[in-house]
């Protein structure tokens, strides 16, 4: 199926996954983001981020699934606003919450597990943000990209568990980001699995007349 010509759909995505951030920032700027703004900001930005990163990772699946070709294109965008976002949440709580203190920020790093699996979702997204260019997928070659870029999986994990574990008690909506997230990695290793038995059968040949 040949991918659709939709020249406003990357600006619009773009758009959409800025307004929250615009709003954010007018809220707070106002005094409308409730008694603790600090701890509003950090919410919003870690659920965006979240979402963002899950909603990259069902591109692929939805290509296999659907046949869908026109969401791979919103793939590196939303991953890249997905990162946008990550670092906007750790700087909410490292410059905001914490007034930069690095002794204490290490600390927390160090001894509070949710902010540990959480500062490492942020690292691990660094070199997948990096290498987001076509330039890096020539220069690294496509499987070494390919390699490096399902990290993307591990990262959207560690960032469930960050949110289960952030919010303790009642943990419904992380596990649904936790579900959504399962059921995209069965359906790219369903996928996978597809394509290495088509491999190994290989062409059939043709008959003689």
């Amino acid at each position: 199926m040949a991918s659709p010509p939709y020249p406003w759909l990357k600006p619009a995505v773009l758009v959409g996954g800025l307004s929250p951030l615009a709003l954010l920032v007018l809220g707070f700027f106002q005094g409308t983001l409730g008694a603790n703004p600090i701890e509003h900001t950090l919410n919003q930005t870690g659920m965006l981020a979240l979402i963002l990163l899950v909603a990259s990772l069902a591109c692929t699946p939805l290509k296999a699934v659907a046949g869908w070709t026109w969401p791979m294109r919103l793939r590196k965008l939303l991953g890249l606003l997905g990162f946008a976002y990550a670092c906007l949440h750790f700087l909410t709580y490292a410059v905001l919450d914490q007034g930069l203190a690095l002794g204490t920020i290490l600390e927390d790093i160090a001894k509070r597990p949710f902010i540990t699996v959480g500062f490492l979702a942020l690292v691990l997204l660094v070199p997948l943000a990096v290498t987001s260019t076509n330039r890096m997928v020539r220069r690294m070659g496509f499987p070494a990209w390919q390699r490096l870029h399902r990290l993307a999986y591990v990262v959207a994990s560690l960032g469930v568990v960050h949110f289960v574990w952030r919010v303790k008690k009642d943990v419904t909506e992380p596990l649904v980001y936790g579900g959504v997230l399962a059921l995209l990695f069965v359906i790219r290793i369903a996928e996978a699995l597809r394509k290495r038995r088509a491999r190994a059968v290989g062409p059939v040949p043709a008959r003689s007349a």
